[in-house]
């Protein structure tokens, strides 16, 4: 019985903080965040992120980015391909970077610079989905590149992060090699599967009336990519966008596309940005400011940089090179997991935890109304 009364909170709170930025004409998400910030445990202490809501949470952001990949246009993902390679590779090295500058200028070691280089590095692409899909720019080929180049970011942080894994722990170092074998493998797997998909549906559907049990088959599709991309040392967010792409490319795309975002949007993606603010403590955030404003310019500055300006040099015109800049600033659960381990591994002290998340939030807060503007001045 309490945990329908907080759920009932927590969708009170989404469906509030929603309203209220759509009125001051900006993104709901930024109203779920802070909405959030203030249920949880820092301010009202009203409701917790317990694990159930976690669960919830991460069920969210997978249906989240599994609609974004239903969404993708293929065609034009192939074509942007060499686009968001380059972008995302930017986006990886100026910010590693900057945190190490960022890092050193507090005096901590090179490692540890490197470290938060890399948490700098990943790209948290749910905040940019739900922002593009609600202003309906999802399709550009501004959000296509963002897109494109969050994936390819996603598995460059896995292989740096084994990398550090096996410089910080001796004799770890063959485990770099055996997490690469596994995500070539994870990516052949998911092309191979995804041409089977498409050619056996597009035979198949031609002859049989689609029912509503599609939508279960695509969902359970979804869950079980997720899974496996997860076992593979790939985050469940890629498998999942993944499988979205694949589906898009079947007959019916629509008609699950409709089935899923009723279920995510009426429940699963509100949890999950209501609960990421509430993870939020601001308390220890306000000890380490100094250095989490230091993490923050160089987040900022290292994806308008390393994205936003290398965009430009790839035909990308000055204001959609700066939305590609924006879009890509968020950092959220990857982030997080990187900032984990991290702390698991003895490379990021405790003391620095607060740093980071200060830095993570602000650039979840910051994007959404930064990138409808940016849009609303393309208009």
């Amino acid at each position: 019985m309490i945990f329908l009364l907080q759920l009932s909170v927590v969708l009170t709170a989404a469906a509030l903080g929603g309203y209220i930025c759509r009125k001051l004409n900006q993104p709901a998400v930024l109203g779920q965040l802070i909405f959030g910030i203030i249920i949880g445990p820092s301010l009202l202490n009203i409701v917790s992120p317990t694990e159930t809501f976690i669960h919830m949470s991460d069920l969210g952001v997978i249906l989240l980015m599994f609609i974004a990949g239903l969404e993708t246009d293929l065609d034009e993902m192939i074509k942007s391909g060499k686009s968001s390679l380059i972008i995302a590779i930017g986006g990886v090295i100026v910010p590693i970077v900057l945190g190490i500058a960022a890092s050193s200028l507090f005096g901590n070691p090179i490692e540890e610079g490197f470290f938060i280089g890399v948490i700098l590095a990943a790209t948290s692409v749910s905040i940019t989905v739900e922002t593009l899909r609600e202003i309906d720019k999802l399709k550009t080929k501004q959000g296509i590149a963002i897109l494109g180049a969050a994936v390819i970011d996603d598995v460059i942080g896995i292989v740096l992060l084994s990398l550090v894994t096996g410089l910080v722990k001796p004799g770890a170092g063959q485990s770099f090699f055996l997490v690469l074998a596994k995500l070539v493998g994870f990516f052949i797997f998911a092309f191979v599967i995804g041409l089977f998909i498409i050619r056996s549906t597009k035979k198949y559907f031609t002859t049989k009336n689609t029912t509503q049990s599609i939508a279960v088959i695509a969902l359970i599709f979804c869950l079980v990519f997720g899974f496996i991309a997860e076992e593979m040392g790939v985050a469940a967010i890629t498998g999942a966008y993944l499988a979205g792409m694949i589906l898009s490319a079947t007959p019916f795309r629509h008609k699950v596309s409709y089935s899923v975002q009723e279920l995510s949007y009426l429940l699963l993606t509100p949890i999950f940005f209501v609960v990421t603010g509430m993870k939020v403590d601001i308390s220890h955030m306000l000890n380490d400011l100094p250095f989490g404003m230091a993490l923050l310019v160089a987040a900022v500055l290292g994806k308008l940089i390393g994205c936003g300006a290398i965009a430009k040099f790839l035909g990308f015109n000055k204001k959609e090179s700066l939305q590609i800049g924006i879009g890509m600033i968020p950092r959220g659960e990857v982030a997080l997991i990187v900032t984990d381990i991290g702390l698991k591994l003895g490379v990021v002290p405790t003391g620095l935890f607060a740093a980071i998340i200060f830095m993570i939030l602000a650039t979840t807060v910051v994007t959404p109304p930064f990138l409808k503007k940016s849009f609303e001045k393309a208009a």
